[in-house]
């Protein structure tokens, strides 16, 4: 049974290959991941220098060693422009691996921004802030693993002797340009509260993303708008909504939810909190119209500039039967770099 459920997940696998136009990688905890989820973050911190990193692992319980793996690193700094704007400038890099057919993407991207004060004093302030992006990515894929759905041989098995569409494609290993824009305004209250929202437009350039050398399949340029802030409703409890809506051609996916937040007593001038999530997922089914895709729980730890998040996906899609309701776990982590002089409130803290 157990194998007749990989298998099931295979096939998925592979008709979403056939047409080789697969979208963009995402994580749950985009909140934690600035610099993938809109160029426009970039450098946007309390703090000058900044260091992240997520990992994602989706559909271990099925595909166990074949699961869908995702990584990522940033660095990103803040940099004085006059007394109250900045420049931001950052580098990316990330992976994404999915399936037993070793599909992969490598991607390295330098980001810049600019932070423009439009009003405020003290702890208080509002910022419209642009940015861009551009780098290199190489995808690849291993077309000896693909199974294909004209390899079933009617009576739930796979042979691999049976006519594959293998011979259409001639490159297995490319390079392409990408580029995105993004902006961003946001506000801030007082050191304990504030609101964004931002939009992004990602693959600028559509670059080409044909295994065939003969054939053009550009790719979706993705649109993104999120929002989200920080709201005190005690002395030591906060909420931290957020949500994130993402449309890359026929597809889209809409994130949304809070977290709660406890302080704790500060200690020598150290903020510690900790947070408790529940976030919803919805996506499109091209046959079947919107669907609830997974419940999403996290937490997250800060302790003095540095902070741990984790978060589990809970699939409630029809895959649920052969995912066992088992979703993804992902994994962030941000250390923040501050100088010794003190400023006043910059940013919401991401």
């Amino acid at each position: 049974m157990k194998s007749f459920k990989a298998f099931c997940v295979g096939c998925l696998v592979a008709l979403w290959m056939v047409p080789l136009s697969a979208q963009d990688i995402h994580f749950s905890q985009f909140y934690l991941s600035p610099l993938n989820l809109n160029p426009a973050l970039t450098g946007v911190m309390n703090c000058n220098t900044r260091i992240v990193a997520n990992y994602r692992n989706q559909w271990a319980s099925v595909l166990r060693s074949n699961a869908f793996n995702t990584y990522s690193v940033s660095y990103d700094q803040r940099i004085a422009a006059g007394r109250y704007d900045y420049f931001g400038i950052g580098g990316t890099f990330w992976g994404d691996r999915a399936g037993e057919a070793n599909f992969s993407t490598l991607t390295g991207k330098v980001a810049l921004s600019y932070s423009k004060r439009m009003g405020g004093s003290g702890d208080e302030g509002q910022y419209l802030v642009f940015g861009l992006e551009g780098g290199v990515a190489q995808r690849s894929i291993d077309f000896l693993n693909l199974r294909w759905g004209t390899q079933h041989d009617g009576e739930g098995g796979f042979n691999p002797n049976l006519d594959s569409q293998e011979e259409k494609f001639d490159r297995d290993n490319f390079l392409f340009a990408d580029m995105a824009a993004g902006l961003l305004w946001f506000s801030v209250f007082d050191k304990g509260q504030n609101f964004y929202i931002g939009g992004a437009y990602h693959h600028l350039n559509r670059p080409n993303q044909s295994f065939s050398s003969e054939e053009n399949d550009l790719l979706f340029s993705r649109y993104t708008i999120h929002a989200g802030g920080e709201f005190l409703i005690g002395e030591k409890l906060g909420l931290v909504p957020g949500v994130i809506y993402m449309k890359q051609g026929p597809s889209f996916q809409l994130n949304a939810g809070t977290s709660f937040k406890f302080r704790f007593n500060q200690r020598g001038g150290v903020n510690q909190s900790f947070q408790l999530g529940l976030w919803g997922r919805m996506a499109n089914n091209l046959d079947a119209g919107t669907l609830t895709d997974a419940i999403i729980l996290s937490t997250r730890f800060d302790f003095d500039q540095f902070s741990l998040g984790f978060s589990y996906d809970v699939n409630i899609s029809p895959l649920q039967p052969a995912s066992n309701s088992q979703g993804s776990f992902e994994f962030a982590m941000v250390y923040k770099i501050c100088s010794a002089r003190r400023v006043g409130t910059y940013c919401p803290e991401f």
